[in-house]
């Protein structure tokens, strides 16, 4: 099993230039599942999620064609399947999106409940709910969603009964090809959602539109058109590699998204003292000598301060002049970082859903083991400024989400090692 093995500190100076999201990958894949012609999408990051997307693709019966050289793909419909197995839905919650659009398409899909990192209780039953109120009928049985839509799909006002990523992205694409006028009401506005699918959508002929901060309409359309589409870069990558700079008084050029789309988390950056230059989709980013703290940080739905960069914010605080308090209102089991930081001389304590950090830590490098995706960001991060040698073990989850990561770090002047 890889581990990371780096040697801090580390002087970090240079330039990065960002990997496609994640986040705004799957749902577009799932989307292929709508079309009949081939569909081309570029800038894919190469991520152990992807992989699992589109092994789960394959398995539905679509050819995929990698280029590695642009990190594109050419998804073509062949003869199509309608199960999605449990060996390839229960390593991420994103196998649940083919669910939407194979009973649009084909009217039925027997799906395996999902799985993913251990953060907290991700609940279907929203996906399920907004699927039934589009015509879909289900039954759970063994571990699998077994649902038809005899009569097809059909138009639906509906609204959230809370703020879902997976559940309003779902609903988009059932509603993509469901017949009529479909409003959703209270759906989640993250920007690889309210910008990159609907763009992917409606350049193949969709027809989104957002009307109002929250609300979206879909007309139904017949089929989609052939299409190729550039995924954007990934945030929550460039949201990373600013805490890097931040925390380790280091200096970064992060190329390939609008800041715009992160002006949030450059606020709370410019508050602990950073000095940022925005461009046109370019980040300049320098670290401060002395970081303040922030009194009171709390994760919310885009715009808000994501949850996916809290445990990263949580390293960047430990070496902050004073007492900071992030409070976790997204998922309820996203602190397993906090006894691994803890290993490395943070000093931090858990109250229900806040975690309270008293600031000024010496990291000294340790031993540690990674628990899910983010939070082994925020031990590489705090590894790159500890004193000594750090191992981080279980770095698959790393692989996940973060392309080539690594590579990128060396580059900036972290001296990392990949050990198997």
């Amino acid at each position: 099993m890889d581990r990371f093995f780096i040697n801090g500190p580390c002087k970090i100076k240079g330039s990065i230039k960002l990997s496609g999201s994640k986040n705004a990958s799957l749902p577009i894949l799932a989307a292929t599942i709508l079309f009949d012609e081939p569909v081309e999408i570029k800038n894919l990051p190469n991520v152990k999620d992807i992989e699992t997307m589109l092994d789960l693709l394959k398995s539905l019966g679509f050819s995929v064609k990698k280029n590695k050289i642009n990190n594109s793909v050419i998804i073509k419909k062949k003869k199509i399947k309608t199960f999605a197995s449990y060996s390839l839905v229960k390593t991420m919650r994103a196998g649940i999106l083919v669910l939407g659009p194979l009973v649009a398409k084909y009217r039925k899909a027997i799906t395996s409940l999902p799985g993913g990192c251990l953060i907290g209780a991700r609940p279907v039953n929203i996906h399920l709910n907004v699927l039934k109120k589009l015509g879909m009928s289900h039954q759970i049985k063994k571990g699998y969603i077994y649902a038809n839509a005899k009569k097809g799909l059909k138009g639906s006002i509906i609204k959230f009964p809370q703020i879902s990523v997976g559940a309003t992205e779902n609903a988009i694409l059932a509603a993509t090809l469901a017949e009529g006028k479909t409003i959703l009401k209270n759906c989640a506005i993250e920007p690889e959602i309210k910008i990159d699918l609907t763009n992917f959508l409606n350049k193949a002929g969709a027809k989104i539109k957002w009307i109002g901060k929250r609300s979206v309409q879909v007309e139904g359309v017949k089929k989609l058109n052939r299409v190729i589409h550039s995924v954007m870069a990934d945030r929550i990558e460039c949201g990373t590699f600013c805490v890097v700079a931040a925390i380790s008084k280091g200096e970064l050029k992060i190329n390939g998204l609008n800041p715009k789309i992160i002006s949030t988390e450059i606020k709370l950056l410019k508050k602990i003292g950073a000095k940022i230059k925005t461009l046109d989709q370019s980040i300049i980013i320098k670290g401060p000598n002395k970081i303040k703290n922030i009194k009171f940080l709390q994760t919310k739905e885009y715009d808000g301060f994501p949850t996916d960069l809290q445990a990263q914010f949580m390293a960047l605080l430990c070496k902050a002049d004073g007492r900071s308090v992030i409070c976790e209102s997204i998922f309820e089991n996203r602190f397993m970082h906090v006894a691994e930081l803890k290993r490395l001389g943070a000093k931090i304590s858990i109250i229900k859903n806040k975690a309270i950090i008293k600031g000024n830590s010496n990291f000294e490098g340790a031993e540690l083991m990674s628990s899910d995706l983010r939070a082994s960001a925020a031990l590489v991060v705090a590894a790159i400024v500890a004193k000594g040698s750090s191992v981080i073990n279980r770095i698959y989850h790393l692989d996940r989400g973060y392309e080539n990561i690594e590579i990128k770090l060396k580059k900036i002047g972290v001296n990392i090692k990949r050990l198997s």
